[in-house]
């Protein structure tokens, strides 16, 4: 492995598989090197055939088969705003919880025929939540504050906002995407106005983690 200069900008673009990886010093499988361990986050550096070179967070890289390394959802822009420490995670993962079970009632009123397409729009008026899982990692959307936090296995700290000072929070206009990635479900019907889209976020791979 080398120990290179950029180590201090190191942004985790995939994870080690959950069985770890063989490593290698060059695209050589004459040169081993020690294994990487399992969801180790790595930075993808550059790419040749099936071979992946990679940045760990020490500092350290090496050669890997690239074809396995699994991608992990990109973050939220920053938009050059410092990060700051947030309060405990717990009751803002409590009230995401809370949302996506009012959502999935909702769904399942809605296709068993329990209600209609208007009950379900009253039901679902003004709803928003967003959470990307990825190992440690979590990126939460706080809805009060209009903000995106992002934590690994501790407090998290703000990551990005919404919209500038002076907005409502967790307001966005309809049909528009909310930063990292969060779309709009749009909820209106023509010449309704009168209430927030409602947000579904999924996993990575189009599945929660």
């Amino acid at each position: 492995m080398t120990s290179p200069a950029g180590a201090a900008d190191f942004r985790p673009t995939h994870v080690v598989p959950q069985d770890g990886l063989p490593a290698w010093e060059v695209p050589d499988v004459s040169r081993p090197t020690a294994a990487l361990d399992p969801f180790l986050p790595v930075q993808l550096l550059s790419r040749q055939g099936e071979w992946g070179e990679v940045l760990c967070s020490n500092g350290w890289s090496a050669w890997v088969d690239g074809r396995l390394l699994v991608a992990v959802p990109q973050p939220p822009p920053t938009g050059g705003r410092p990060l700051a420490r947030s309060e405990d995670p717990r009751p803002l993962l409590a009230r995401t919880a809370d949302t996506l079970e009012r959502y999935r009632r909702a769904t399942d009123q809605l296709a068993s025929g329990q209600v209609d397409a208007e009950a379900f729009r009253r039901g679902t008026r003004g709803l928003r939540a967003g959470v990307v899982i990825d190992g440690e990692s979590v990126w939460i959307y706080d809805e009060a504050n209009g903000r995106w936090l992002y934590g690994e296995g501790g407090r998290p700290a703000t990551y990005a906002v919404v919209s500038g000072p002076g907005s409502a929070a967790g307001a966005s206009p309809p049909g528009t995407s909310d930063p990292g990635g969060v779309a709009d479900v749009e909820t209106q019907e023509p010449g309704d106005t009168g209430h927030e889209p409602t947000l579904v976020v999924e996993g990575p791979e189009g599945g929660d983690r």
